[in-house]
């Protein structure tokens, strides 16, 4: 990309652990993206403001046991706008292995559990966002 990525953070709910994620839009400004921290949301919030601001990644921050069923509402409301492709969809907190595989399935592009680093978290939005945009270049052949 030749423009700077742009990462709209989003705790999901009423979960007031924002302490990682500020961590995290503080390395993220620091690494040269354009970080809207949005803080406490729920899932139609998060999704007009993704597509009002044209972010590039969405990530959402979950400690307080509301991963599976916000983060699927979120999912489904990006699915139903037919949003999936136009964004990269990040998922960090804490939750089990077997939670991290549903989120997963359910179509977060890229999962961070306990004890992810800020290396690993900046790496795998990279990654996430090469994948993306690969999917979005096969669809425009």
């Amino acid at each position: 990309m030749n423009r700077k990525v742009k990462v709209l953070l989003a705790k999901l709910g009423l979960d007031v652990h924002n302490r990682g994620l500020i961590t995290v839009a503080m390395e993220l400004r620091d690494q040269g993206m354009e970080v809207i921290y949005l803080g406490n949301s729920l899932p139609d919030e998060i999704i007009a403001t993704a597509v009002q601001e044209q972010v590039d990644v969405i990530g959402v921050s979950s400690l307080g046991g509301a991963h599976l069923s916000l983060g699927s509402l979120l999912m489904r409301q990006a699915e139903q706008k037919e949003l999936i492709d136009e964004f990269v969809f990040l998922i960090g907190g804490v939750f089990s292995p077997e939670d991290a595989e549903e989120l997963r399935s359910i179509g977060f592009d890229n999962v961070f559990p306990p004890g992810a680093t800020q290396a690993a978290i900046v790496s795998g939005l990279h990654q996430s966002l090469a994948e993306k945009q690969g999917i979005r270049d096969l669809k425009n052949e």
